[in-house]
Order: structure tokens, then C-alpha cells, then sequence
């Protein structure tokens, strides 16, 4: 029933309009605001769809315990899909090494691994998992049957970990000379860190990816977003990829350049896309959708941590979103974007709403030169033919903004 909802929603709020793009090659130039024109991307690959139904997986004969001695520097490894991979543990994919992944493949967290299962691709290494509309690669738990759709609870969350991503791109971490490491890791090692000063740095390919179910905890507090990207660089491919049920975050950049098409972040028990550390890039067609019971923000948009003024300042460009909320009655009442920490980007030709909420909240910090609102005083934090409906504190610009600034 949710999901007849959703598509209702969706196809409800596509409307024919001029096109607002820049004169840019990245952009697709359509003629509607939101993720999806006449049109559903998301068909055949994700979870969304395909706890309505699945298409046809391919046999498996055998499930490969994957740990974290398999993958060495400078190797390079197939993972096929006539097997499982099961992950023991923190698995790197260390600098040097290549990690190809055929389409098709499912690769599982094991439920009980300490450290908690998730991927790591360091500094160095590259990971080429590039699946098809038919054919998805799938990251997802170890007790989750992909070939049944009602095995595992929609909102089952925390089961594994997630996959995370690690680059050379400039991060403005500028009090640590622009390196940083992975959170909830005791380790912090060349494994580990992100940051650098290559922002066309390549990372490899993710085309087709689902990942299901993840978030647990790498240490108390410390939570996987679905997938996390630190200082990934442009060379980096990054399109048609979903997070499914994840317990934190459901993507989530610190800093770095590379650009994205195609993202869904669903279900997830935080922020659906989250932006951190000086964020630099393009995205065009982005979806979240938000469970009632547990939800964060829909974009929540740091542009800097330490400092909050670090250069180079984020600045993200945006179009065709669609975030629907967790709906109107429910508790979870955060703003659908938060805004601050010096952010500023552009959203345009996107659609926001069905929150309790506010719909923004833009931060202005009285003991700081630079900060979000003077972002959007410079012309720095553009928000530009977009669609608000359906928050609850009321149907006024007004009412559904902060702006107190206090």
C-alpha cells in the first residue's frame, strides 16, 4: 500500500514546464520538475520496486566467506555472480587493488561479525561494480532472501554495515591539513583516510547498486550510512544506485567532486542525502522517501566541520529531486532541508514535501563572518523553480521556512 502511495504522489506532482538548466553537459534537459517525468527509473533494480516483485536471479552455487586478508594491495579480484560473498568482518579493498563485481552478484554482511561486516575501498584502490536495470548488484544482509520480496521487513535496519568509499579529492578539513578518516574506526591508518588534493581522482564505477538493510554500529554512536563517500573524486562514476532501509544515513559525502545521477535513498532511519566537509559536485534526479516511525531530514547540508569556514566552501549543484517526507502526522518533525555550517549549492526543478515539519531551515550563527544565511545574502544558496506542498505548520512561504535566523 505504501508503495501504490508513493507512485500516486509522484505522478501526481510531474508537470510539463520549460526547462532551467545551465548550459552544462552533465545536466539532462527535460521538461519537469522533480526525479521522474513520465517515466520510473527506479524500475527493475531496487528494493522499492522489487518488494513488488523481483526479476529472475541467477543461480548460486556456493556462498564465499569473504575476510579482510582476501583482498590485498596492488590485487585484483572478480567477484562473480554464481556465488554469494559473505563479508566477515571489515573487509578492505586496500590501494592498488581492483575490485570487479559482475552484474548480477549478491554480496551479504554476516550478521554477527566483530568488527560489524561492511567494504571499504581505500585510498588507491578501485571498485568496478556495474550492474544493469535487469541485473542489479546487491549489498544486503545476511539473513535477507533476494529472491523472496517478504523474507525481511521493509524497515528491517542495522542488520550489516554498509560500503564505504575513500578518495584523494579536496576535503576543507583545513585544521587537519585536509585528511581525515573514517568514523567508528579505531584504526586510523592509510587504510582508512580520505582527503587529499585531486579532485578528478577515480575511484571506479557504481552502476545498478542496491544496498539493503545496513547501518550498524562500527562503535557506540558511530553508524554506516548506507553508502559513504570521503573526497571521492570526479573520476568516479556513481549512477542508478539505491539505499534501502539503512538504520543512519542514507548516502553521505564528506567533501570531494564526484558527480551523480540517479539516486534513491529509501526508508532510511536518519537523513536521506547528507552532505559534509566542502562538497563539490553535480546531481540531477535523486529520490527519498521517509518512514513515519523513523526519519531524519531529507537533505541535511553541512558545509564545513573543522573549521565550519574552511575553504574551499561546498557548493553542490542540484536538480530534479523529489524528497517526500515522513508525512504530515508524523513525530518525526525535522525540517525536509537543513542548511548549515557555511553550506551553499543550488536546488532547482525539484519537489519537497508531506513533512510535519518545516520545509528549510537555513543556519545564522551571530558569532560567525560566514555562514549559510550570509551564503544565501551573497547569492551563493540558490533555491530556483521548485515545488513545496503538503507541510503541515502551514501553506505559506512563512510558515514552513526559518526565518528567525535565530
Amino acid at each position: 500500500m505504501r508503495k501504490t502511495v508513493m507512485l500516486v504522489l509522484i505522478m501526481a506532482l510531474v508537470i510539463s514546464l520549460p526547462m532551467l538548466v545551465s548550459a552544462d553537459e552533465f545536466f539532462d534537459e527535460v521538461n519537469y520538475k522533480g526525479a521522474f517525468g513520465s517515466s520510473n527509473w527506479m524500475q527493475g533494480w531496487t528494493a522499492l520496486d522489487g518488494y513488488s516483485f523481483l526479476t529472475e536471479q541467477p543461480a548460486r552455487s556456493t556462498t564465499e566467506t569473504i575476510t579482510d586478508s582476501d583482498i590485498s594491495a596492488g590485487e585484483t579480484v572478480y567477484w562473480t555472480a554464481d556465488k554469494t560473498y559473505l563479508l566477515d568482518g571489515l573487509v578492505y579493498v586496500e590501494e592498488g587493488a581492483v575490485l570487479n563485481i559482475e552484474a548480477g552478484t549478491v554480496i551479504k554482511g554476516k550478521a554477527d561479525s566483530d568488527p560489524t561486516a561492511a567494504l571499504i575501498v581505500s585510498q588507491g584502490a578501485k571498485i568496478y561494480a556495474e550492474g544493469t536495470a535487469s541485473n542489479p548488484i546487491i549489498f544486503t544482509a545476511e539473513g535477507d532472501d533476494v529472491t523472496d520480496p517478504y523474507d525481511v521487513e521493509f524497515n528491517t535496519r542495522g542488520q550489516w554495515g554498509g560500503l564505504i568509499i575513500l578518495g584523494k579529492a579536496v576535503i576543507n578539513e583545513t585544521v587537519t591539513d585536509g585528511i581525515s578518516y573514517v568514523e567508528g574506526i579505531e584504526e586510523e591508518s592509510e587504510r582508512t583516510k580520505f582527503g587529499g588534493n585531486h579532485d578528478s581522482d577515480n575511484s571506479g564505477v557504481l552502476r545498478y547498486v542496491s544496498i539493503r538493510h545496513g547501518g550498524a554500529e562500527l562503535a557506540p554512536g558511530d553508524e554506516i550510512n548506507g553508502l559513504t563517500l570521503g573526497a571521492v573524486g570526479s573520476g568516479t562514476t556513481i549512477e542508478y544506485v539505491e539505499v534501502f532501509a539503512n538504520k543512519d544515513d542514507g548516502v553521505e559525502w564528506f567533501g570531494g567532486t564526484v558527480n551523480a545521477k540517479h539516486l534513491v535513498a529509501a526508508f532510511c532511519g536518519d537523513d536521506g542525502f547528507d552532505h559534509d566537509m566542502g562538497l563539490r559536485n553535480k546531481m540531477q534526479f535523486l529520490f527519498t522517501i521517509q518512514d513515519p516511525e523513523s526519519a531524519g531530514r531529507a537533505g541535511e547540508h553541512d558545509g564545513g566541520h573543522d573549521p565550519e569556514d574552511g575553504e574551499p566552501f561546498a557548493y553542490p549543484i542540484i536538480y530534479n529531486a523529489t524528497y517526500l517526507g515522513p508525512g504530515t502526522e508524523s513525530t518525526q518533525d525535522d525540517a525536509a532541508l537543513k542548511l548549515r555550517d557555511n553550506w551553499g549549492g543550488e536546488y532547482k526543478n525539484s519537489i519537497f514535501g508531506d513533512r510535519s515539519g518545516n520545509a528549510l531551515s537555513i543556519e545564522f550563527v551571530a558569532d560567525y563572518d560566514q555562514d549559510s544565511r550570509k551564503r544565501l545574502a551573497d547569492g551563493e544558496l540558490i533555491l530556483e523553480n521548485n515545488l513545496w506542498f503538503n507541510f503541515a505548520p502551514g501553506n505559506t512561504w512563512e510558515s514552513i521556512t526559518d526565518t528567525s535566523y535565530e
